[in-house]
């Protein structure tokens, strides 16, 4: 079929630019001409947002082939590169750059072919979403109508299609079991498989698990079981195994709480082995994540009827697509395609979720097939929940999960235990969420779009029947009116700020510029304490204070007649209404919440410090262009409102890593979990890892690269890569550095066929990027955080770690309060072992893995050298010895030839 297509294929890389032809000629052409012929002829292209970065041409568009995927197998994983397309084909992976272009065209026949396919399984409402699709002028639509044949009848729409979930009475709750050891180590037996090998270290750890899963004998006081696993335990299997038996003896559900959407993806993968049957897993296993990560169903409604327009209206249908085949409709993480909202740019995909607390709940019409809601019900059934530590603490915090509260949490990730909490429990007001607060109480004002509705639109039924709630719902809008609106960024600049609290952000602004000690023009974030405000600040803080009181008064009074009216269950309050009422209350009581610790930071201007705080004012900038002013407060040591909140009302606790203890003792994983504020303090458990790493590893320190000089760094970076044949991943502590060196390097490096991908600079979402750096053995992949601690690349992929530096922490006015708290400098030395120690560990991840880490840093103090597991060889060296040394790295060139490592 692919003679029959009247479009050429462009293909554009650091290497080069290729165009295919109809003709069946392929050819190199210069960046000029590739623009030309994209602006000019609808082209093929794989990921439009990426090439046309390529080319310098950020409005390239053309007949995308991930869009044609996406909308052919919605919910289905693809990795958004060649290779990965030719899989997902069955044709060859092209082996060469200038290959690639000729492929497309190939590879766009095998696709539309799909749709001839008998066995199509995702034929069900294509016909009606290519309709659809036509209007918007998708440039696939005449290639994809023309083979879908008209359904004698009319197909079923996505929201008659998604079931219902049921309400089921409430779980009774878990009796009180004890796991006996034996019986822990039969049941990881059967996870691991017979004919497995017997690891010590895994049994020992899950022996240990154990603990937390016993009966507790006093009040506010769990069962905690802190357990540090190297890498290598098996530290999954270790605590699924008491955790399910636990669950089946108990008749209770184990929550199991992580910090990034890798390991919750891989938990679901691990709970194949208790229920290998797929329908049995679904009712017993359940993910939770945040509201905001599901698709929201009245948002789709509303972008499919004109509420969203251009590329924003095709990428609604898309998701419509995607959503009538998704598992779960989480759109972070899930099933959706991570890179299907980035070839929109970002356009239209966060409006299709709730992330500004607009639920309406039962008020909604899609509320019985609602994905939130079905999760949650779910969950309230299932035996074992996946959820992440933010989802836990706010639902502990807002006791969202009422009569189903867990007892028995696993928080696996648990060194992010400390960082998760002082996200949770912190204060901020700022221009950005008082003006959210401000359009969730007022709704849609003059000139606005979308269909965010005030309190008067969700609550009317209530107040036509309590004379009260409306008179504070009235109240509560005319107070929100001195809340800053649409805006209100420009009038501060401009100097005329308008209403109390403008005028309160526009004194936080002046008087953070005129104590800014780092050059407001280097384009960052400016903060400094909240001590000693000025007379302006000071001033401005009593009509902001009395504005926002005049505002939490008539919410509180609101909650209460809610409560009031769900008592009385007038006539007209059916389930819905109940459960929609149960909602505002829910919302309204977080959102006082929020009113009322803006109040307590006001308070704080010219007022007595508390000392278990830290208070500051910041301006927000990216670039050196302001997003957001305010005051913020974090506790000095979060783990005190996180042990009060989580750890009190349960029952047993299980906090596991393989970096718990940050490279001090157990007094540091104590204070950081939140054990020393319990009345019985947690079991310790230590598992050593099983890894050689005197073979497997070495760590190498090079000793001349000059600080600061980024041709160095990037030629540093570049022969490195180049040595190691890829397989390369490199950790920057800056955005500015990390961007500096990719532009320096990327074309080198594509040159030797060494592709290069980096976080921040490619319109490609961070999950995607590692699954295209795991598929690919010559790849290489650069950024920041996020890979440091959320990246699982196994085997071959990945044989080399490069760290631009010592990652010391930023000197901002949280960390040097919390450093003048605990210790110092060791307070230093413990956060820069603990992220050099997850640097290394992305490095060696099972038995056969070999690999260096590179610290590309002449200043690496010697006593920080134990956040290495014990054994590991550390060397001091040039960057010609450390080339030297990458070039013995098992490559896909050496490995082929049956060259060893240690040739």
């Amino acid at each position: 079929m692919t003679p029959t297509l009247p479009h050429p294929a462009l293909h554009a890389s650091h290497s080069g630019t290729w165009v295919a032809t109809p003709d069946g000629e392929t050819r190199a052409i210069s960046r000029g001409e590739a623009i030309r012929l994209a602006a000019d002829t609808p082209v093929i292209v794989m990921n439009a947002p990426l090439i046309g970065q390529r080319l310098g041409y950020g409005d390239l568009s053309g007949l995308d082939l991930l869009e044609l995927f996406a909308f052919l197998h919605p919910a289905r994983f693809m990795v958004p590169t060649p290779k990965g397309l030719a899989r997902a084909c069955g044709l060859p992976v092209p082996e060469r750059e200038d290959d690639v272009a000729a492929f497309l065209r190939e590879a766009t026949g095998a696709l539309l072919s799909h749709i001839d396919a008998p066995d199509w399984a995702e034929r069900e409402g294509a016909w009606t979403a290519t309709q659809a699709l036509g209007r918007l002028r998708w440039p696939w639509t005449p290639l994809v109508t023309r083979r879908i044949a008209k359904p004698e009848r009319a197909e079923r729409w996505l929201f008659s299609k998604l079931p219902e979930w049921e309400e089921s009475p409430g779980r009774a709750p878990p009796r009180s079991v004890t796991i006996e050891p034996e019986a822990v180590e039969q049941q990881l037996d059967k996870l691991t498989g017979q004919g497995s090998e017997r690891r010590t270290g895994q049994r020992d750890f899950s022996v240990a698990a154990a603990r937390a899963f016993a009966p507790r004998d006093m009040r506010d006081s769990p069962n905690m079981v802190l357990a540090e696993a190297g890498t290598g335990i098996g530290k999954t299997l270790g605590y699924l195994a008491p955790a399910s038996l636990w669950s089946q003896q108990a008749g209770g559900a184990i929550w199991v709480s992580t910090f990034t959407k890798a390991l919750q993806r891989q938990l679901g993968r691990e709970t194949e082995r208790l229920f290998p049957d797929d329908e049995e897993r679904r009712n017993r296993v359940v993910t939770r994540k945040g509201r905001e990560n599901y698709l929201c169903l009245l948002n789709l409604e509303d972008a499919l009827q004109g509420g969203f327009a251009g590329r924003a209206a095709v990428l609604a249908q898309l998701v419509a697509r995607w959503a009538a085949y998704s598992a779960d409709g989480d759109m972070v993480g899930g099933d959706l395609p991570g890179w299907l909202p980035t070839l929109f740019r970002r356009n239209g995909s966060t409006a299709l979720t709730d992330r500004r607390g607009e639920c309406i709940y039962a008020g909604c019409p899609h509320y019985r097939k609602c994905f939130i809601e079905r999760a949650a019900r779910a969950s309230a059934d299932a035996d074992i929940v996946i959820a992440n530590h933010a989802l836990v603490m706010v639902n502990a915090a807002r006791g969202r999960e009422g009569e189903n509260r867990p007892t028995r949490y696993v928080f696996d990730e648990g060194h992010h235990l400390f960082d998760a909490a002082d996200a949770m429990f912190a204060a901020a007001l700022t221009g950005q969420e008082a003006i959210e607060i401000r359009r969730w109480i007022m709704g849609p004002e003059r000139g606005s779009r979308g269909r965010r509705r005030g309190l008067s639109a969700r609550l009317s039924d209530v107040a036509s029947y309590d004379e009260q709630g409306g008179r504070a719902i009235a109240q509560a809008v005319d107070a929100a009116m001195a809340l800053p609106s649409d805006g209100w960024l420009q009038r501060i600049n401009e100097g005329e700020p308008f209403g109390p609290v403008e005028a309160l952000l526009a004194a936080v602004r002046g008087l953070t510029y005129a104590r800014d000690t780092k050059g407001s023009d280097a384009g960052y974030g400016l903060e400094t304490e909240l001590a000693e405000p000025s007379p302006e600040l000071v001033e401005a803080a009593g009509p902001a204070g009395e504005a926002l009181d005049a505002l939490i008064r008539p919410m509180v009074t609101l909650g209460r007649r809610l409560e009031a009216v769900l008592a009385e269950a007038p006539d007209w309050m059916d389930g819905p209404a109940r459960a929609r009422i149960e909602g505002a209350i829910a919302s309204l009581g977080w959102r006082t919440e929020t009113v009322g610790a803006w109040l307590a930071l006001i308070a704080r201007i010219g007022g007595p410090a508390d000392p278990d705080f830290v208070d500051w004012l910041a301006v927000d900038r990216v670039e050196g262009r302001e997003y957001d002013i305010g005051l913020h407060r974090h506790w000095i040591d979060p783990s005190r409102p996180f042990a009060k909140t989580v750890l009190e009302p349960a029952h047993g606790v299980l906090v596991t890593s393989a970096t718990l203890r940050a490279g001090g003792d157990w007094s540091v994983a104590d204070a950081r979990s939140g054990a020393n504020h319990l009345m019985r303090g947690a079991a310790h458990f230590e598992a050593v890892s099983p890894f050689d790493y005197a073979a497997q590893a070495e760590v190498v320190i090079v000793t001349d690269v000059k600080r600061g000089d980024l041709a160095a760094l990037a030629n540093a970076y570049a022969r490195l890569i180049v040595a190691a044949e890829g397989g390369t991943l490199g950790l920057f502590t800056a955005i500015r550095r990390l961007r500096g060196v990719h532009a320096r390097i990327a074309d080198r490096l594509a040159r030797e066929g060494l592709p290069l991908y980096a976080q921040h600079v490619d319109p490609i979402d961070t999950g995607t990027l590692v699954d295209i750096f795991r598929d690919d053995p010559r790849a290489s992949l650069i950024g920041t955080d996020a890979l440091r601690d959320g990246v699982d690349v196994p085997g071959h992929s990945l044989r080399m770690v490069v760290m631009e530096g010592v990652p010391w922490p930023k000197p901002t006015v949280l960390h040097a309060a919390r450093r003048m708290a605990e210790g110092g400098r060791e307070y230093d030395d413990r956060i820069v072992r603990a992220k050099l120690a997850q640097g290394f560990g992305r490095l060696i991840r099972r038995a056969d893995d070999r690999g260096m880490f590179v610290l590309l840093s002449a200043a690496m103090p010697s006593r920080l050298l134990s956040a290495f597991p014990e054994g590991t060889p550390v060397t001091r060296m040039t960057l010609d010895e450390a080339v030297m040394r990458a070039q013995r790295l098992p490559s896909v060139t050496r490995m082929r030839h049956g060259v060893s490592e240690q040739a």
